[in-house]
C-alpha cells in the first residue's frame, strides 16, 4: 500500500508525530515517517527514514551535517535531502500524500511535500502558520492545506490531539474523495491567463473571445505566486498556450513589493515552446501593505487599492530596467511569441486623469523592449488602456492566430 509521508524533527516532536501516525493508521492508511531533525535522537518514535540515513544520501555522516558551520546551513542541507527522498519515493509510487509537522522545522517538510503534484493531498501543521508570518515557505506555488496548530507542538493535550485528529481525518477524506490533477481531457483546449483586479474587465473579455474559438481559459492571480504557478503548470503540459496579460510580478522584485514572481518569471513558458501573447499589464506599480512601505519609497505617488494593499508607482529608471528584463526573458522563447504594448495606460490608476498617468515612462519601457527584444518577436503598439475589453479581445484573436490552423 502507498503511504502518507510525515516529516518532522523527531528530537522535539516525536510523541506528537507518533500520535498523528497512529490516528492515520486507525483510519486505514499506512505512513512513512521521515526524521528531519538534525541534533538529537528521536523521542518516543522509531522513524522509517532516519536523519542518519538522510545524511548518508548526501554523502556525509550525521556528525558532518551537524557541524556544517551554522544551524541555517544544516537546515538547508537537510531540506534538500528530505525533498530528494520524497520526490524519489513519489516517483516510485510509494507516496500518496504528505504532512509536515513542526514549528520552524515545518518549513523543511513543507518544501518537500510541495514537490507533490497538484491534487495530491498536502498538509502543513504549525503554530507559525498564522498571524503575520509569511505563508510562502509553507505553500510555495501549490495546493498545500495549512493548519494552525493553535498550541505549540510540545505535548499531547486536548487542543493538540483535536487538531491532530482533524488533520488525520482531512488526509483520509482527501484520499478517499479527492484526486490528483490529471492531464487535459482529449479535445479540451486550455489557455492560461494572468490577471489582477486592475485587468479583470479586459481578461473577462479575453476569456469570452477565446471561448468563441473553442478555448477554455484558466485564470491565475498575478500576486507573486499565481504567475509562477501558471508557468509551472504550463511547463508540465496543462495548457496549449498562454496569454500573460498581467506581468506585474517582474516589478516587485525591484522594489521589495509583495507581488514578487521571482527571478524566473517570464521565462518558463517561452522555454517550453508554448505559443504566448505577452502584455506589460500593471508593471507600473508594486504592491505593499500600507504599514510596510519602505521609507525610500514614501515620496512616490501612491494609490490605495484597498485597506490591505497600497500601490506604489514605478519610476522611470525602473521602467527602463523592466523593459530590458521583459525583453531579455522573452528572448529565450522557443515557440511563437507576440508582445502587445498598450499606450492608453498600464493599470487602473494610469489614465489621463489618474495618479499613475505616465506616458513618458511607458515610452521609456517600450524603447528598451524594442532595443533588446529579438527582432523576430513582433510588438503591436495599440492605443488602448490595459483594462479595455477591446484589448482583451485583440489579445485573444492574436493568440488564436499563433495556433496552428486556428487563425480567425
Amino acid at each position: 500500500m502507498s503511504k502518507v509521508v510525515i516529516v518532522a524533527t523527531l528530537d522535539t516532536k516525536g510523541p506528537e508525530v507518533a500520535y498523528l501516525r497512529d490516528r492515520i493508521h486507525a483510519l486505514g492508511l499506512e505512513t512513512l515517517v521521515v526524521d528531519s531533525g538534525i541534533l538529537g535522537e528521536p523521542l518516543g518514535i522509531e522513524p522509517d527514514v532516519t536523519h542518519a540515513q538522510l545524511a548518508e544520501r548526501g554523502g556525509m555522516t550525521l556528525a558532518t551535517l551537524q557541524n556544517s558551520g551554522s544551524r541555517g546551513k544544516a537546515v538547508e542541507m537537510m531540506r534538500i535531502l528530505v525533498t530528494d527522498v520524497i520526490r524519489e519515493r513519489f516517483a516510485a509510487g510509494e507516496i500518496i500524500g504528505g504532512i509536515s509537522v513542526g514549528g520552524v522545522g515545518a518549513v523543511m517538510g513543507a518544501a518537500a511535500i510541495q514537490t507533490l503534484p497538484v491534487g495530491v493531498p498536502k498538509i502543513v501543521v504549525a503554530p507559525t502558520a498564522s498571524g503575520r508570518h509569511e505563508f510562502g515557505p509553507y505553500v510555495g506555488t501549490t495546493d498545500v492545506m495549512v493548519v494552525h496548530s493553535v498550541v505549540d507542538i510540545l505535548g499531547l493535550n486536548p487542543i493538540a490531539t483535536t487538531v491532530f485528529d482533524n488533520v488525520a481525518a482531512a488526509m483520509a477524506g482527501m484520499l478517499a474523495n479527492g484526486h490528483p490533477l490529471g492531464p487535459p481531457e482529449p479535445g479540451r483546449r486550455y489557455v492560461a491567463a494572468t490577471m489582477l483586479g486592475n485587468t479583470t474587465t479586459a481578461v473577462g473579455a479575453l476569456k469570452d473571445r477565446l471561448a468563441e474559438f473553442g478555448y477554455e481559459t484558466v485564470v491565475f492571480h498575478s500576486s507573486g505566486v499565481g504567475g509562477p504557478a501558471m508557468e509551472e503548470l504550463a511547463a508540465h503540459g496543462h495548457f496549449v498556450g498562454v496569454v500573460d496579460y498581467t506581468t506585474n510580478e517582474i516589478t516587485d522584485p525591484l522594489t521589495g513589493g509583495i507581488h514578487d514572481g521571482g527571478p524566473n518569471r517570464l521565462r518558463r513558458v517561452g522555454e517550453s515552446g508554448l505559443p504566448q501573447v505577452v502584455l506589460p499589464g500593471c508593471i507600473d506599480f508594486s504592491v505593499f501593505a500600507p504599514q510596510a512601505i519602505p521609507e525610500r519609497l514614501r515620496g512616490r505617488v501612491m494609490y490605495d487599492h484597498n485597506p490591505e494593499y497600497t500601490l506604489v508607482q514605478t519610476n522611470h529608471d525602473e521602467k527602463k530596467q523592466l523593459g530590458r528584463i521583459f525583453a531579455e526573458r522573452l528572448n529565450a522563447s522557443t515557440g511563437p511569441t507576440h508582445v502587445i504594448m498598450p499606450t492608453g495606460g498600464l493599470s487602473l490608476p494610469s489614465t489621463p486623469d489618474g495618479p499613475f498617468w505616465d506616458p513618458r515612462g511607458d515610452a521609456f519601457f517600450l524603447a528598451e523592449v524594442r532595443e533588446h527584444l529579438r527582432p523576430d518577436i513582433p510588438i503591436d503598439v495599440v492605443d488602448l488602456h490595459i483594462n479595455d475589453p477591446k484589448l482583451g479581445q485583440k489579445a485573444a484573436e492574436l493568440f488564436v492566430s499563433l495556433m496552428p490552423k486556428e487563425a480567425p
